[in-house]
């Protein structure tokens, strides 16, 4: 265990990254270090870092605080939107087809066990192992945000009287959505163990591993079908609450997912032993399984297709984004050239005033940073 009361001159020592020695504390609850000297930009680090964490300045890393500002820029509600449409649409007898509603369903229950489980791996696994204030101050926003979209989910699953113990626990019981959930929480096991720490190459790996599993595959993969889904019913009037309140869902997502891939990028540059070629390919595989995956959902969520969706767009849908992501890691990508089926997608995004349906007002919105859908 490193001392702390040892006497110091000038700026804490960092710990030589990708070395062996585990940060002195990484908590920021440890004992306090009298004689430590004042924390530098060049003491900060994303991992294995002994500059102070409770230290939020000077920053180093401006794009996370600027992303923790429009995170708080963009705060939304799901009360804040009238479900009133929704409940009668739901309740009349010729509303939505039978595929219609397994879909709803099946995407509400995708996502109300999705949200607790991002929001556990934040909670629970990454903000002790991320060593820098500003990018742990960006988490525990988007904490709050994991949250809220729980709280959405609860909303619906209220406002429509569904059956809240189907929907809660489709994670547990519908094939298709255990397999995603079982998928992702294998690569946050080891991050979850309280002896775990990085500071040498394979746990840093580890880690790294977790974030590409829950930031760019769960909420940059995964939640992009669910999206396309309900935002394709409402652009057809159909669920226009649950859609508006995707498309908050989505905004904030955006978000999530790019602070993640610079989080990553960020741990690259500053650990260039954790990406090795063996380890780019074993990403490149889990991006693979991920979008396979993913395709099973599609077939299971829509048999049939409905609204223009099908199966095989979607999955054409998961190839797009698949090779997306490995662009913005610097990856090969892992299928073969295709072109977005769901353009419209990027329409999504443009919420600076956004319709209030019931009410015949516009609420203005926010945005504290520039948002890429994709």
């Amino acid at each position: 265990m490193l001392d702390w009361s040892e006497p110091t001159s000038g700026r804490t020592p960092l710990i030589p990254i990708g070395g062996n020695s585990a940060p002195a504390d990484a908590t920021g609850l440890g004992t306090i270090d009298r004689s430590g000297g004042r924390v530098g930009v060049d003491d900060k680090a994303m991992i294995n870092c002994r500059a102070d964490v409770n230290q939020l300045l000077p920053l180093k890393y401006r794009w996370a605080w600027e992303k923790y500002l429009a995170g708080c820029n963009n705060h939304w509600m799901p009360t804040e939107v009238s479900m009133q449409a929704d409940i009668a649409l739901w309740k009349s007898k010729d509303g939505l087809t039978e595929d219609e509603r397994r879909a709803v369903k099946r995407n509400l229950g995708f996502f109300a066990a999705s949200e607790s489980l991002v929001a556990n791996n934040i909670v629970l696994a990454i903000y002790r192992h991320l060593t820098n204030p500003e990018c742990r101050q960006y988490l525990l926003r988007q904490a709050f945000e994991e949250a809220v979209h729980t709280h959405t989910f609860q909303y619906i699953v209220e406002s429509l009287g569904l059956d809240e113990g189907e929907l809660f626990n489709m994670y547990r019981e519908v094939p298709s959505i255990t397999d995603k959930a079982a998928w992702a929480l294998n690569y946050t096991k080891s991050l979850a163990d309280p002896a775990f720490q990085t500071g040498t190459p394979e746990a840093d790996r580890t880690f790294v591993r977790d974030l590409i599993a829950f930031y760019v595959v769960f909420e940059g993969m995964w939640f992009y079908t669910g999206f396309a889904q309900i935002l394709s019913l409402g652009r057809r009037n159909k669920m226009v609450g649950i859609a508006e309140q995707y498309q908050y869902i989505l905004r904030d997502e955006s978000i999530h997912l790019n602070f993640g891939i610079d989080v990553i990028n960020q741990i690259k540059a500053e650990n260039p032993h954790v990406w090795t070629s063996a380890f780019q390919e074993e990403v490149r595989t889990m991006l693979r399984e991920a979008a396979e995956l993913e395709a099973a959902y599609g077939r299971d969520t829509m048999p049939r297709g409905f609204l223009g969706l099908n199966a095989a767009s979607c999955e054409q849908y998961m190839h797009f984004i698949a090779n997306r992501r490995c662009a913005q890691l610097g990856l090969s990508s892992v299928f073969p050239e295709t072109e977005n089926p769901f353009p419209w997608m990027s329409e999504a995004m443009d919420l600076k005033k956004e319709k209030n349906f019931f009410e015949t007002r516009v609420i203005e919105y926010q945005n504290g940073g520039a948002l890429n859908w994709e």
